[in-house]
């Protein structure tokens, strides 16, 4: 059978190149289509509605200051004895324009007696209105005399300036109307209000869809309403053109918003966005053909580098670095390929040396499983405990038989529980030892229990923690507390004792961060050395210590509730 013959890399990644990149081209641009037809939708409607939302809360303010501020008016003692009397009249001026000249939507203001005769009025005095329309006014306010009276009304005043909404309320004394208050907002400040928005048209109706204030006069229809033709889509028909329309009542009030918005310029968008894919299509499909190419010519190289490589790797060679200067994926496979090299070479010695330190360990445990010190302190309690107290010599001799069989083992790691229960029966015989001049305090955070760590882990800091806690005193207090934070398990070892200087204590940090030790902390180092080798250089020992005061031992390895294997 003939052999199937390997394709050039070089071709069949030109020609991959083109097919595959025209295919999540066509995808992206049916998706971009799609999603500029969505989005387009989605701004004309939320265009819309947020304008008409904006303006809402703009009116409806405007609507409660003028709604206060007539009642306040109305019940005001000044405007009051000013009805009555004719007098303060400055008062009642000063009153209104200090109001009004806050308001972004201004008004004329007018007070009229029973009779209809103008008393005060902010309107230039041969404009003011004596006609059936402002008599009308006058008396639907008096048919409600105890509510506030708001409506659409347009009355023209000097200077063209126009008003469409008209507050007004009847003045009371002594349970008789004596008179009327009443603001006529400007339709032109209502206008700024509305034209402030990015929109095509806004208005403002009542209840009877009549207009108080548009941007545009098409909005306009019989006596002054709005009415437009709907199309079967709800499509507002105006002036020939299609509108999304969006209308928002003002709560607690007869006023309506109204926001228009033409399609138009959503298909403006079509079809400028059709233009520019058509013509970044014919571009990208040029352009493919070029990159093809040139990709196809620059990774063939790449490849042949990384193949070099690996034959070096292959053969044993471990310093076969490569240089690729692609500013692609083959740049970062080069350089990761790189790092590769250094963290094997850096795994190598790490691993050596940590069989070094395990070797260490090992023979110092097979030598002597515990200091021969502490066994025959032990052994001269007991014989002591025999004379005077069989049961405690019968738990002394039980507990050391434990210590004993745990110490023995050849598992190099162990769940914690277990290794605590070693560390308990250890304090236990040393307070029998040290007849309860040592006392200690073990908490454990119950999530960390079933977490394996190395065997034994805590004995030479509970040894130093005793050997140096006895310097100048008689008793000695060690507290272990076991918890987690921040993804790790912090084992912390305290203790009273005399602790140690400021300056002692730098130079015992620093020969734990060092790669070397010749000094006599061996039992702190190598315990520092293997959690470095086993969980990087994250974890290890920090001691912080005041002199007088005592030491804390912090070890700190990785939170992990499975077995790491040591």
């Amino acid at each position: 059978m003939k052999p199937t013959p390997y394709r050039n890399f070089k071709e069949s990644t030109r020609h991959l190149f083109r097919v595959y990149a025209m295919i999540p081209f066509s995808i992206l641009i049916v998706l971009f289509l799609a999603f500029t037809i969505m989005n387009g939708r989605l701004n004309l409607t939320q265009k819309t509605t947020e304008a008409a939302q904006s303006i809402s809360q703009s009116i409806s303010g405007v609507y409660r200051q003028y709604e206060e501020e007539i009642q306040r008016m109305a019940e005001s003692p000044t405007v009051i004895n000013y009805v009555s009397s004719h007098l303060g009249s400055e008062q009642v001026y000063s009153e209104f324009y200090d109001f009004n000249n806050r308001q972004k939507i201004k008004s004329i203001f007018h007070i009229v007696n029973t009779d209809g005769v103008f008393l005060a009025s902010s309107a230039p005095a041969d404009a003011l209105y004596s006609n059936f329309a402002f008599g009308n006014l006058i008396h639907r306010i008096e048919q409600r005399p105890g509510d506030t009276l708001t409506e659409m009304n347009s009355f023209r005043y000097s200077h063209d300036r126009d008003t469409s909404y008209t507050f007004g309320k009847a003045i009371v004394k002594d349970q008789q109307t004596i008179g009327y208050i009443i603001y006529q907002l400007y339709e032109s400040d209502i206008q700024k209000v509305i034209f402030e928005q990015n929109n095509e048209i806004a208005l403002i109706t009542d209840e009877h869809n009549t207009i108080i204030a548009t941007t545009s006069n098409v909005t306009k229809g019989v006596l002054n309403k709005f009415n437009p033709k709907v199309d079967n889509k709800g499509h507002v028909l105006l002036n020939g053109g299609k509108y999304y329309k969006y209308s928002k009542r003002i709560p607690g009030t007869p006023i309506q918003v109204i926001t228009l918005n033409s399609y138009k310029s959503e298909q403006y968008t079509y079809y400028t966005v059709s233009f520019f894919v058509l013509a970044a299509s014919l571009l990208l499909w040029v352009l493919i053909q070029f990159l093809a190419n040139k990709m196809s010519a620059r990774n063939s190289e790449s490849i042949d580098k990384l193949i070099h490589a690996l034959a070096q790797l292959r053969e044993g060679n471990f310093n076969g670095y490569v240089d690729i200067q692609t500013n692609d994926e083959f740049q970062i496979l080069g350089n990761e390929y790189n790092v590769m090299l250094d963290r094997l070479k850096e795994l190598i010695e790490k691993n050596k040396e940590l069989s070094e330190l395990r070797t260490i360990i090992e023979v110092k445990q097979l030598q002597s499983q515990f200091h021969p010190h502490f066994i025959f302190n032990v052994l001269e309690t007991l014989r002591y405990a025999i004379k005077i107290d069989a049961n405690q010599a019968q738990e002394i001799v039980l507990i050391l038989s434990r210590l004993l069989r745990y110490s023995i083992g050849h598992d190099r790691s162990v769940q914690l529980k277990n290794d605590m229960n070693y560390v308990q029966d250890y304090l236990k015989l040393q307070q029998i030892r040290f007849n309860d001049r040592l006392d200690y305090r073990i908490t454990v955070a119950e999530e960390t229990l079933d977490v394996y760590v190395p065997k034994l882990l805590l004995q030479p800091i509970i040894e130093n923690a005793i050997k140096y806690g006895y310097e100048n005193q008689s008793d000695v207090l060690i507290e272990i507390n076991i918890h987690t934070s921040a993804g790790k398990l912090i084992l912390e070892v305290r203790d009273n004792g005399q602790g140690m200087s400021k300056e002692r204590l730098q130079e015992v940090n620093r020969i734990l961060q060092s790669q070397t030790n010749t000094t006599q902390h061996i039992g702190l180092y190598n315990v520092h050395r293997r959690l470095v080798l086993l969980y990087g250089e994250a974890s290890g020992i920090h001691i912080d210590s005041n002199q007088g005061k005592g030491t804390c031992v912090v070890l700190t390895i990785p939170y992990e509730w499975s077995e790491y294997h040591v």
